[in-house]
């Protein structure tokens, strides 16, 4: 590990040399590879600086407690120096933690699908509290939120809804969203007061770029038609919407939500192009791709990674065993929580394999 960290440090001295290269800064291109890279190693340069600098301390008090020094000395130099020492298996922890494969979608922006399973108009709204839960997640770290297409039920609700979250580590964070969210609650339209199961699935896909897929023209039909909202009620009377097949795969992606046909285009090919790389991923993958698939399920409300009880005010992540008791906060877009368990889990199992 140490010869590894020492070979980072040396390529982090070098590509500060380069960034300080009048050749180098007027190539503009050549200048932000080399300081993507650079800001990429700041912080595990950083810490192991830091532990060398613990373990030159631990060393340098080992030595004072092995010279001749008065008893109030002594004292606080083993105080000293187990404090250094807990300091370095932290560090060495967090170490290890920086030195693990990076996923390379990580600090891609992320297109999230919410789509009402299992409960009827219940489940639709359910789906509609979860997309505001995340738009409020993207407000609170500075992130962008974007819709790209939805189609609303009458009563508000939502049968289905993709959106785009801009905003750097977007898809570290919120990668482990995918699965099926199932919500207890007494409807409003429910007279006895029962309490109703639903469920909604949520899968979150990378943005993939340009030169990441490559789409053949010919391979994808285009078809405009008018737009309409829920109930039958035209959104503008001009052929906007447009869907757009994808022949090879059959994946079909539609947009309507702009007056511009133009846009709603723009919009269908960003989430074609995301929903093809990560179909191109998952065969990659392979047991993956499986893993992956049966976590975001069905739809069913037996299936799920989380559950949000309201009688409760009670949210549950299964796969962590973490609960909350404050569903309007969680709600609020407050979810860093459970993001933190699931990062440091999914952290402890890959060291885990390394080791």
């Amino acid at each position: 590990m140490l010869d590894k960290l020492k070979s980072l440090e040396e390529h982090y001295e070098e590509l500060n040399r380069l960034l300080g290269d009048p050749a180098v800064i007027a190539n503009q291109a050549e200048f932000q590879k080399y300081a993507k890279s650079q800001a990429g190693l700041t912080e595990i340069v950083t810490a192991y600086r830091e532990y060398r600098g613990v373990v030159q301390g631990i060393e340098d008090t080992r030595a004072m407690l092995g010279e001749k020094i008065d008893a109030e000395l002594r004292e606080l130099a083993e105080v000293e120096l187990e404090e250094l020492r807990e300091r370095r298996d932290d560090l060495e922890h967090r170490l290890k933690i920086l030195l693990l494969p990076k996923d390379p979608n990580d600090e891609k922006n992320v297109i999230m699908e919410v789509r009402a399973g299992t409960g009827g108009d219940e489940a639709a709204l359910f789906a509609g509290d979860l997309f505001r839960m995340y738009g409020r997640y993207a407000e609170n770290r500075g992130w962008r939120a974007e819709i790209l297409s939805a189609n609303e039920t009458s009563i508000g609700g939502f049968k289905e809804i993709i959106f785009l979250i801009e905003g750097q580590g977007a898809y570290s964070r919120l990668k482990f969203e995918s699965g099926v969210h199932r919500v207890q609650r007494v409807p409003e339209t429910e007279a006895s007061g029962r309490i109703h199961t639903s469920a909604a699935t949520v899968a979150v896909l990378p943005e993939a770029e340009e030169v990441e897929v490559d789409i053949n023209p010919n391979d994808v039909r285009v078809d405009i038609f008018c737009s309409s909202g829920p109930g039958g009620q035209s959104v503008n009377t001009t052929q906007s919407a447009v869907r757009l097949t994808h022949i090879p795969t059959g994946i079909v992606v539609s947009c309507q939500d702009e007056k511009s046909q133009h846009k709603n285009k723009d919009k269908a090919m960003r989430v074609l192009r995301a929903r093809l790389l990560d179909r191109a991923q998952e065969e990659q993958h392979g047991e993956l791709a499986s893993a992956r698939r049966s976590q975001i399920g069905s739809g069913d409300r037996s299936e799920r990674i989380r559950t949000y009880n309201f009688p409760q005010g009670r949210v549950t992540d299964h796969r962590v065993g973490v609960t909350l008791y404050r569903l309007e906060s969680v709600l609020g877009g407050e979810i860093d929580e459970f993001i933190d368990a699931l990062i440091t889990s999914a952290q402890a199992e890959q060291l885990q394999r390394v080791e």
